[in-house]
């Protein structure tokens, strides 16, 4: 018994030393926090570029579907879904960065807001597609009787309804968009990866600072996803 208390008492003493060494000596956890809000900023207005870019898109290949029209536009938008999820979210940050912006001096957190943005917008495009596509063709049908117009129609009678279809999909495209964020370091940008793993390379510990990135990622995941079943729910009661 003795020996278990022992060990229980020194290991307690380690970890008490490593947590203050990696955290608390020259105020490390503030890297942690400085880079987590830098991951909030980037995953809060690239998910918002992605949800614009792919309802754009979405609308322009679900009316080329169902009427035909807008081939060459729809063409394009071919083009931008093809390129964009037949390669690496990686390699479109750093073209993004050191060829399209490389003459420019442009704030990091900019450049992946947009290379963020844009990759998520490919697939956002498809999700909402997938949602409009699946809503009833008697649903158009309706809405025109009523002497609405073909936008009038879309906006005010199909997309919300693609909209509540396609929210657990969209949800899950956030929680992908929040973890591909961590590669933001490729550019120097200090994001909550990026702090954990200079705390690594100031303490010469591995194991306390990637945890900590590991369980913040992991607790605001858990906490997306409890609120975004919320909302499934009380928009389910309210059918």
């Amino acid at each position: 018994m003795q020996s278990v208390i022992s060990w229980i008492q020194a290991s307690w003493a380690d970890f008490s030393d490593s947590f203050y060494i990696n955290f608390v000596k020259d105020d490390r956890w503030k890297y942690l926090s400085d880079g987590f809000l830098v991951t909030l900023e980037i995953a809060f207005f690239a998910v918002l570029l992605g949800i614009l870019l792919g309802f754009a898109v979405a609308v322009i290949r679900s009316t080329h579907d169902k009427t035909g029209r807008l081939r060459f536009l729809n063409l394009l938008c071919k083009i931008y879904l093809t390129v964009i999820r037949g390669t690496p979210v990686v390699v479109q940050l750093l073209i993004i960065y050191f060829v399209i912006f490389g003459s420019v001096n442009v704030s990091k957190v900019l450049v992946a807001i947009v290379a963020f943005g844009v990759n998520s917008g490919a697939y956002v495009a498809e999700i909402i597609r997938s949602g409009i596509m699946s809503i009833d063709k008697g649903q158009f049908e309706a809405g025109r009787s009523l002497g609405l117009s073909y936008l009038q129609t879309m906006v005010y009678i199909i997309l919300p309804q693609a909209f509540k279809n396609v929210l657990p999909a969209l949800g899950n495209e956030f929680i992908v968009l929040l973890k591909e964020t961590s590669v933001s370091g490729y550019i120097a940008l200090q994001d909550l990866t990026k702090a954990g793993d200079i705390i690594r390379s100031q303490t010469y510990t591995a194991f306390m600072p990637l945890i900590a990135v590991a369980v913040i990622y992991l607790a605001v995941v858990m906490l997306f996803s409890f609120l975004l079943g919320k909302l499934e729910r009380r928009l389910k009661n309210n059918e």
